[in-house]
């Protein structure tokens, strides 16, 4: 892991917003990239934004700052490493590139069209389009490999948020996606009714306390595939 950026005030200010009790945890999916616009399968490919996703990262990272971060992790991968220093640049926080943030290693199947993939791999991409978490696409990883590894990052850098602030990850869309299942528990079978985010949007989960019974932490889910309005998305019950 290491960090870029400069070192600024990442604490709660006036118009920042507050979670009553808790620490928060906000995924956040890369800006467009030429392979998504292509629909290619990207996995571990290192495959730059495009003009788009840059404006896509500069406009949600302003809503996001909003929400006074306290630490940014990205995946090291460049489009989600650009992602996340947009949001460094305005908030003055260093960015922490962690490689446990990437997307999937979809093994043979990266660089290919998704009708590629139907084609080349019938069975296995069935089984991965109706949410199997053990299947392994291309002979890369399975999602339960990639949620593992998430949540571990998760929980490492954690440590250093305060009681009640935010963490932001600037991760991939299918990283994001078992992540965010995962941690709020949900069983494996049923991950596929959470859907994936678009580009540069994200989650926010907040903590609930201690699971004694799963001997970690609960987490219940504030807000998904936030960023397309024009101010953050915040839900009040009453």
């Amino acid at each position: 892991m290491s960090s870029v950026g400069s070192h600024g005030a990442g604490s709660h200010g006036a118009g920042g917003h507050h979670a009553a009790n808790g620490r928060r945890v906000i995924v956040w999916r890369h800006g467009q990239t030429p392979w998504n616009v292509a629909g290619r399968f990207q996995g571990q490919t290192d495959i730059d934004l495009d003009e788009v996703g840059e404006a896509q990262a500069e406009s949600s990272a302003r809503l996001l700052a909003a929400l006074n971060p306290d630490r940014i992790v990205a995946s090291d991968l460049t489009r989600a490493r650009k992602t996340g220093e947009a949001l460094g640049r305005l908030t003055g926080l260093p960015v922490t590139l962690d490689e446990r943030l990437r997307e999937t290693n979809a093994g043979r199947w990266q660089g290919l069209t998704f009708a590629e993939i139907n084609e080349q791999f019938p069975e296995e991409s069935a089984a991965w389009t109706t949410g199997d978490v053990e299947v392994v696409p291309g002979g890369g990883e399975s999602r339960l490999d990639v949620a593992a590894r998430v949540c571990a990052s998760v929980q490492e850098h954690l440590a250093s948020v305060p009681d009640d602030g935010l963490l932001v990850l600037a991760t991939h869309g299918g990283a994001a996606r078992v992540a965010i299942t995962s941690m709020l528990g949900l069983p494996h079978g049923s991950w596929s009714v959470l859907s994936g985010l678009a580009n540069c949007n994200w989650s926010m989960l907040e903590e609930m306390g201690p699971d004694k019974a799963a001997r970690g932490l609960r987490w219940r889910l504030a807000e998904h595939n936030a960023g397309s309005l024009p101010e953050p998305v915040v839900v009040e019950e009453g």
